[in-house]
């Protein structure tokens, strides 16, 4: 009697998995055993840099802030302390975007924060 193996449902895993990796350069989209060993790698990858992703922001947000408060003559650590030390609670996104876009607002949490009104 001849092996009963789940022919269907094998074959719609691989074609997921081929369907997938379409796009992909050589063998990497058309031979099963290299597609399969790619899109787990890039799975791995896609994990891992989502979470680079948050750390790349944060980083990108602390030099913006950094450079602009330096344009009004604090560094970004001491000026980050007042604003503890004042109790201002604005996250370092919002920080970020207010030094770049709205330069007069930034300059305004800066001046709350040397408590200069």
């Amino acid at each position: 009697m001849p092996r009963s193996v789940n022919a269907v449902a094998s074959r719609a895993r691989r074609k997921k998995v081929m369907k997938l990796t379409k796009g992909y350069f050589g063998r990497r989209k058309n031979v099963w055993t290299v597609a399969k060993n790619a899109w787990e790698k890039a799975m791995l990858y896609a994990y891992r840099d989502r979470k680079a992703k948050k750390r790349n922001f944060r980083s990108l947000w602390i030099q913006r802030i950094n450079a602009a408060a330096r344009l009004e003559g604090i560094s970004y650590s001491r000026l980050m302390g007042l604003m503890k030390q004042q109790n201002i609670e604005i996250n370092r996104k919002v920080l970020a975007d207010l030094a770049v876009n709205h330069p007069e607002a930034f300059k305004a949490v800066v001046k709350k924060a040397l408590n200069k009104n």
